[in-house]
């Protein structure tokens, strides 16, 4: 995986942090999805869930591709308690633990 050096800000100032418990990233899609696009990804594809009309999203799916890599971003995010981020980038699961 190429260096991530925004992506890698946001783990070093708290603003993404990772929980063993969960297997998840603890951040805001919106940090994640800025930090990766100043990285180089460029957004090609968005979902959110929602349950109702009126309410809040519940989550969705981010994707991204780095057009000078071919690299590819997956961020699968849920609003829990806490809103958590599964971040995949070109195949590797990127993961707070190792």
């Amino acid at each position: 995986m190429e260096s991530m050096e925004r992506l890698t800000e946001l783990r070093e100032n708290g603003t993404m942090r990772w929980s063993g418990e969960q297997r998840a990233w603890v951040a805001e899609l919106d940090d994640v999805v800025s930090a990766l696009a100043h990285d180089g990804f460029e957004e090609y594809k968005r979902e959110i869930a929602r349950c109702g009309h009126d309410r809040a999203p519940a989550g969705g799916v981010w994707q991204g591709l780095n057009s000078k890599t071919g690299a590819v971003a997956s961020a699968i995010w849920v609003r829990a308690e806490t809103p958590l981020v599964f971040l995949d980038i070109d195949g590797e699961t990127v993961r707070g633990d190792v």
